[in-house]
Order: C-alpha cells, then sequence, then structure tokens
C-alpha cells in the first residue's frame, strides 16, 4: 500500500488540541481537510506527522510549537488609541478582533485578542491565536488524492 509522501495532496480528519485539552478544530463535524503536504500554508509538523501513512491509518502526535505556529512574540502584542481603531461591539479582555489594514499589496486582515482595556487604550495581542502551544492531535488519513 502506498505511503504519503512530500508533495502528494491528501485528504485527512483531524482532532486537535491544546495542551489544556480545548478543541481548536474537528474536521470530523464537517469536511475533511485537504492540503499539499509540505506547502509552506501547512504547519510544518502537520506535514511531519501525515508523511509515511498509509489510505485509513489512525495515529496520535503532540506537534510542538516551533513547528505549530512558533512561539509567542512579545513585540506583536500592541497598546493602540482607542480613537485609532473603530470597533461596532464594545472590547472586552478575551475578545477576538479581525484587523484590517491597507498595505500596497492590498487589504489584509489579521487576528488579535483584546488583553486589556482602559478608558484610553486597548491592548492587542497579534500573535497566532495557537502560538506558543503545542497541538495534541488525533489524524486519519482518508484518501492521498493524487495517486
Amino acid at each position: 500500500m502506498r505511503k504519503v509522501q512530500v508533495g502528494d495532496v491528501v485528504c485527512i480528519h483531524l482532532v486537535g488540541k491544546t495542551s489544556s485539552g480545548e478543541v481548536f478544530e474537528d474536521t470530523y463535524q464537517s469536511e475533511p481537510f485537504v492540503f499539499e503536504v509540505g506547502s509552506p500554508e501547512i504547519i510544518p509538523g502537520l506535514s511531519e506527522a501525515v508523511v509515511g501513512m498509509s489510505e485509513g491509518e489512525e495515529k496520535e502526535v503532540v506537534i510542538p510549537s516551533d513547528k505549530a505556529f512558533g512561539p509567542k512574540d512579545q513585540n506583536l502584542v500592541r497598546t493602540v488609541s482607542r480613537a485609532g481603531l473603530e470597533l461596532d461591539v464594545e472590547p472586552e479582555p478575551g475578545m477576538l478582533l479581525s484587523l484590517i489594514l491597507d498595505t500596497p499589496q492590498g487589504e489584509i486582515t489579521i487576528p488579535a485578542r483584546v488583553i486589556e482595556v482602559t478608558e484610553e487604550e486597548i491592548t492587542l495581542d497579534l500573535n497566532p491565536p495557537l502560538a506558543g502551544e503545542d497541538l495534541y492531535c488525533s489524524i486519519k488519513l482518508v484518501r492521498i488524492l493524487n495517486e
């Protein structure tokens, strides 16, 4: 039976949890996840985890943060003036915002988590939500699509 190699397009089911047990992804509740193994758009640890798997195979893996979304970067925690943000809701700690920025390449959307709110300022964490987290994943290889 053929095994997954870098460059293959695969279809997997995945349940991903943080170290605290919080589920951040469960494709069994929706469509399977399809991706090219080794693609720069995919976290390296997920590509590495499926290499060598056969169709129908299941496995449990721990993807360390440096092979997932990287460590938390304190330079990405910023305090901004409340007047500088146009918000439709009253910000609260823990809230996730989607900031739209104009760049020379066009508009980009950046997720930001509200850390602290004062009368004058809002402290935002611009790190990916799972930065600094080791990921605990149950993976089932459904199909290798490019056979």
